[in-house]
């Protein structure tokens, strides 16, 4: 039996730039009442992105709806994410867009890891 190979393909549009991405995800989160946005510029310090996105959600709960949102937009924008981590616990979900990466957490997640003070 010959089987034939996998093929995943990635498809995000060349013409985005990441400031576009950077404010559609902005208005996403917006939209779903997360609060306290704050964007990193780590182009110069990381490989794997180039903007980190950090945002606060209310409840472990509305962290995980956040990021669900989000993904559900961006697929229908014709973006896909390369990967989606913490939904199953809901205190830290993380949404990799490649040259954005956005980390939603409740509060005190966000203040026990500083993610702003790390990546500053």
């Amino acid at each position: 039996m010959l089987l034939s190979p996998i093929i995943v393909v990635n498809y995000r549009d060349p013409t985005l730039q990441s400031s576009d991405l950077i404010t559609f995800v902005t208005e996403k989160i917006e939209d779903m009442k997360g609060r306290d946005i704050v964007t990193l510029e780590v182009a110069t310090k990381s490989s794997f992105t180039d903007y980190m996105l950090v945002c606060s959600g209310n409840s472990k709960r509305h962290v995980i709806s956040i990021a669900q949102s989000l993904t559900i937009e961006c697929r229908a924008a014709g973006i896909e994410a390369l990967g989606v981590e913490g939904n199953d616990v809901g205190e830290w979900s993380l949404v990799d867009l490649g040259d954005v990466v956005v980390h939603v957490m409740t509060d005190e997640t966000r203040e026990r890891y500083q993610l702003e003070q790390l990546w500053q």
